[in-house]
């Protein structure tokens, strides 16, 4: 399963149904960001050593599309997921 945000594309998707939360990250970058932040929606993004994005952490992600219908993330510029790649995600 793959889910879009903005121009990145994460391979590596999990969800805790009982947390909602969702947790996205390129494949083989698991536990190797050099930098972590959080957003102003209150998610976190992970950076490599480059300052590149290897991850999000989207903190209830499934209320936000259910109340909301979309998930805004800060990351230096405002992205949104796509929706219908969380909906797939979120379906656990």
């Amino acid at each position: 399963m793959r889910v879009n945000v903005g121009s990145y594309e994460f391979d590596d998707v999990r969800y805790d149904s009982d947390c909602d939360v969702l947790c996205l990250r390129l494949r083989g970058t698991r536990g190797t960001a050099a930098d972590i932040f959080d957003t102003p929606e209150g998610h976190l993004v992970y950076l490599d050593q480059d300052g590149e994005v290897t991850g999000i952490t989207l903190i209830e992600a499934k209320g936000l599309v259910d109340r909301d219908g979309r998930v805004p993330v800060t990351l230096p510029r405002l992205v949104e997921p796509d929706t219908a790649h969380l909906a797939q995600a979120l379906a656990g």
